[in-house]
């Protein structure tokens, strides 16, 4: 895997200094929409449509990638980004700042495609899997970093908006001036949302409420801690510990249930969860113990994702798998997108304890079906099962179902250094027919 991350190094930072704009951006923007009067849920709406970018950008760019190639794309997608992050500190606008939040989402969707499909073609079978694996480390660690920018300057003025313009300027550098030839590009199919609830209903549902979950966290983490922490500093730790929390637990949540049941995990983390946004609620804010249980929040929002795909993988077809990424990215991008339009509504209506009872709320409707799913359908076992794949704030990476060599992509990922999954589903196949 060395030689592929020093072929990749280049790449691999560009993408660290757009995660930190990006995590700088988010979050002054939800602070800043607070201190300028938006309403609650009209900042909820706001900024939910970055989530609506990305659902939206993610179904574009592929075509547009294939049609004049990665090159174009990426400066034209990263240009409308810088330019968008401006607007926003130039015209002070409810619907400016929501139509530069769409185009933001766009542009980030195809600048993951590019820059994921381009790393895709870097690497090997062999190491696809951990690759991946730096790639999502070095994203959650620009989101976070970018919380602790917040500090070098006010976002009443326009300087943090510059901030921004320019850090996503540089992370363009790396990337387009790397020497290795842009990779192939072609579309696979898809599955129909209907097929893919028919294969796993818990998976589909499962992704939902964690895109309403996640949304949320995301999407109205700055406009709660305003109301509620009043300074800059602690709204950064806050913000900041949802992405340690994703850090500390990713790792382990899916060791575990890749010698446990999946559901039981699932069960487990939405008790997690509930449990914090209880514990949230009732801790004087600011304190330690406070940012501790937002640490162990993140740690059952961000994997839940992660855990979902693994889930869905399980009873999925070879060929499926491919085509499933695509409804899963849908149906999440839909949870990320109703997740800070609902929960602004009531944040509005009743205050802002909603945003931990909103959290609650979609991680309960999720225990409950897992419970139920529990009654109805048998368990994989361990021996069935591909191991966890590490996904990030959207999931699965957009370029998986879309890049030149995507099912090798997939495979890899979920089948590691093991073997292959088509041999594995084989063997399975054989071995079921010496039992009859």
């Amino acid at each position: 895997m060395w030689n592929e991350l020093r072929a990749s190094w280049a790449l691999l930072i560009g993408i660290g200094f757009m995660m930190l704009g990006n995590g700088l951006q988010s979050t002054l923007l939800g602070l800043r929409a607070t201190m300028e009067g938006f309403p609650t849920f009209t900042t909820g709406i706001m900024m939910s449509g970055y989530f609506i970018g990305i659902f939206v950008g993610s179904m574009i760019a592929p075509k547009l990638v294939q049609r004049v190639g990665h090159i174009r794309v990426f400066a034209a997608l990263a240009s409308l980004a810088s330019i968008s992050i401006l607007v926003h500190g130039i015209y002070v606008s409810a619907i400016t700042w929501s139509i530069m939040r769409l185009i933001t989402g766009i542009s980030y969707a195809g600048l993951f495609v590019v820059s994921e499909s381009w790393l895709n073609d870097r690497a090997s079978n062999e190491t696809r899997g951990q690759m991946l694996s730096v790639y999502m480390v070095v994203i959650t660690i620009g989101l976070g970093g970018g919380q602790f920018l917040l500090n070098l300057g006010s976002p009443a003025n326009v300087d943090l908006f510059v901030l921004v313009s320019i850090i996503v300027s540089i992370g363009l550098i790396p990337i387009l001036l790397t020497a290795r030839p842009a990779p192939a590009f072609a579309l696979t199919g898809k599955m129909s949302l209907a097929e893919l609830y028919r294969a796993s209903p818990l998976a589909v549902i499962s992704n939902g409420l964690t895109g309403i979950a996640q949304g949320t966290v995301f999407g109205l983490g700055a406009v709660y801690a305003r109301q509620e922490l009043y300074d800059v500093k602690l709204i950064s730790i806050f913000m900041a510990s949802f992405l340690l929390g994703s850090l500390i637990f990713q790792w382990p949540i899916g060791w575990i249930s890749d010698r446990v049941s999946r559901r039981v995990v699932m069960i487990g983390m939405s008790v997690m969860a509930i449990a914090a946004c209880i514990a949230a609620m009732l801790l004087p804010k600011s304190g330690p113990l406070f940012f501790a249980v937002i640490v162990i929040l993140g740690g059952a929002v961000m994997p839940m994702y992660s855990l979902s795909i693994a889930y869905a993988n399980d009873r999925l077809k070879p060929e499926q798998i491919v085509p499933a990424s695509g409804g899963l990215v849908m149906v999440a991008g839909m949870g990320l997108s109703a997740g800070p339009i609902i929960v602004s509504f009531l944040m509005g209506k009743f205050g802002s304890m909603f945003y931990f009872i909103g959290i609650a709320s979609a991680f309960a409707l999720l225990m409950v079906f897992a419970v139920y799913r529990m009654t109805v359908t048998k368990r994989v076992a361990p021996s069935d099962r591909k191991s966890i794949v590490v996904a990030g704030l959207i999931g699965t990476p957009v370029a998986e179902y879309n890049a030149h060599d995507a099912e090798d992509y997939v495979e890899s990922i979920i089948c590691g250094e093991s073997g292959n999954l088509y041999e594995q589903s084989e063997s399975n196949e054989s071995a079921t027919e010496r039992k009859l």
